[in-house]
């Protein structure tokens, strides 16, 4: 049996297989690079499902600390059209089937439930080399190094631990993001705050669209959402905040103030996300000693299930580790396995959803997929 698991990252997956483990009693040890738990915000809002986020917060034992930071009534969604029009609404049906939570607190209770020694902060990867016999070194910034018995890469999309495994690469997919907050929106942003409603809403065109979600403590957090080159993006100097919020309004001329107030009355600067994903149906032999997890494994567009899964990863590998501790090399086959099916049926389906989202047949195509959901309850 490994002494301990070397965990780089800790993301939400990095985090749910340090506390798996820890449940049954397996020691490890996350290499983060960040300075500290707050040296940054985390995202936005997060819906847990119960097929597979839910599942890793129970294998967690943190059920009832999950619990205590939805976001109630935050299931409510609706679709708009450019001019503000309803297309479609559905008020939040307080089932908590799927609830919605912020991924700093998410992210703050997983911390919080580990060994104080667990997490390394500022431990930057700089390169991983293979040592033979399944170990691997580790080299950081400022010229540390540690040695590890089992390696897990949860270090997201740029994973600096997915070459020793893979040459695949994350691609651009032709959409961009361009992310925007609104504080104190009932007094600040009343009339986007009433365009947004109680939960999520969707105000889609084809090759673009506005996405937003109301947060906890009166917060509007937006997606502009749009299809274009890299080069289109680059050519934007997001720097200057008011030239950049104008050139990203202009491309919704005509569409409802109430919508574009989401870009133009940004309490944030904006801040552009080029959207990657690996391919579809990606795996790899099995390499001793070393796997990966979460976005580091499978990144794909956003669906709602990129959280979730990376979750679910870490809490099914520290099972598998835990159901054979004298047999590691077989504990990370059955793993990688049912990982490699899992997520390319959730990268296919996320490729369609964007689709849905920013293709030809916006918006209809979502809300007959969100209704079609709907009425499967």
């Amino acid at each position: 049996m490994t002494k301990t698991v070397t965990i780089v990252g800790a993301g939400l997956g990095g985090l749910t297989l340090a506390r798996v483990l820890a449940v049954v009693g397996i020691k490890a040890t996350i290499y983060e690079a960040e300075a500290s738990a707050g040296a940054r915000t985390q995202g936005g809002q997060l819906d847990i499902h119960p097929h597979n986020g839910q599942k890793a917060l129970e294998a967690a034992g943190l059920t009832e600390a999950f619990r205590a930071i939805i976001h109630h009534g935050a299931q409510a969604s609706r679709a708009l059209d450019r001019h503000g029009a309803v297309l479609m609404e559905k008020a939040d049906d307080g089932t908590l089937s799927r609830p919605e939570v912020l991924r700093g607190d998410l992210r703050r209770i997983l911390i919080e439930s580990l060994p104080g020694d667990t997490i390394r902060w500022g431990k930057k990867l700089v390169g991983v080399a293979a040592l033979g016999a399944g170990r691997h070194e580790l080299r950081f910034a400022h010229g540390t190094s540690v040695v590890s018995d089992l390696l897990v890469g949860a270090d997201g999309a740029w994973s600096k631990v997915r070459p020793l495994l893979s040459d695949a690469k994350p691609a651009y997919v032709g959409t961009a993001f361009i992310e925007t907050y609104l504080h104190d929106a009932d007094i600040r942003h009343p009339a986007a705050a009433e365009a947004v409603g109680r939960g999520a809403m969707f105000a889609l065109s084809p090759g673009k669209g506005i996405v937003a979600h109301r947060e906890a403590g009166g917060v509007l957090h937006a997606y502009i959402q749009m299809n274009c080159s890299r080069e289109w993006i680059a050519g934007i100097d997001f720097s200057d905040s008011a030239a950049a919020k104008a050139r990203i309004a202009a491309e919704f001329e005509g569409w409802a103030p109430a919508l574009t107030a989401l870009i133009t009355e940004s309490d944030t600067p904006l801040a552009p996300r080029l959207i990657h994903a690996l391919p579809d149906a990606i795996r790899w032999p099995r390499v001793p000693g070393v796997t990966l997890i979460g976005d580091a494994a499978h990144l794909m567009a956003p669906s709602g299930e990129g959280a979730n899964l990376a979750m679910f990863d870490g809490a099914e590998l520290a099972k598998a580790i835990a159901a054979q501790p004298e047999n590691i090399e077989a504990a990370l086959a059955a793993f990688e396995e049912a990982m490699f099916a899992r997520s390319a049926i959730e990268a296919e389906g996320a490729r369609f959803i964007l689709d849905l989202c920013v293709g030809e047949r916006a918006p209809y195509g979502l809300i007959d997929f969100l209704t079609a959901k709907r009425g499967q309850g």
